[in-house]
């Protein structure tokens, strides 16, 4: 599965690309900012979302702050247009494949590893907690 890093130059975006790389996960990188993410991509991005556009959109970003139009009142065709025109409504940095997305970075990237190596993690993890509970 091929996973695509839309994103800005932020720290956000370098730490993702950074956790990425050393846990051997191949991605593909697209700065929005200078490759603006297209409208097909944004429906694509919208269908694995859990919550629409609440999920992708960067409410507290300048921006979205000084933004005129009441975004909630638009259609969705015309939200989706007004994200393609300003890329900065747009968290950073949306991580996807065929079937997930994290919007921002956290400890939610995780998902991305591959099924083995998250079920080993979850287990060493499992193990030190259990590790650290014997010797308090």
């Amino acid at each position: 599965m091929t996973v695509t890093v839309y994103g800005r130059s932020c720290s956000s975006t370098r730490k993702a690309k950074q956790w990425l790389k050393e846990n051997g996960i191949p991605y593909v990188e697209r700065n929005i900012i200078q490759d603006p993410i297209t409208i097909g991509e944004l429906h694509s991005i919208l269908r694995i979302t859990e919550n629409g556009t609440d999920e992708i959109m960067a409410v507290k970003s300048q921006t979205y702050q000084e933004m005129n139009a009441n975004l909630e009142d638009l259609s969705l065709h015309e939200l989706i247009e007004y994200i393609n025109k300003y890329p900065k409504l747009l968290k950073s940095p949306i991580i996807v494949d065929e079937k997930r997305l994290q919007a921002g970075y956290s400890e939610d990237i995780r998902q991305f590893l591959p099924r083995k190596t998250r079920l080993k993690w979850r287990m060493n993890h499992l193990a030190f907690n259990r590790l650290g509970d014997v010797t308090n």
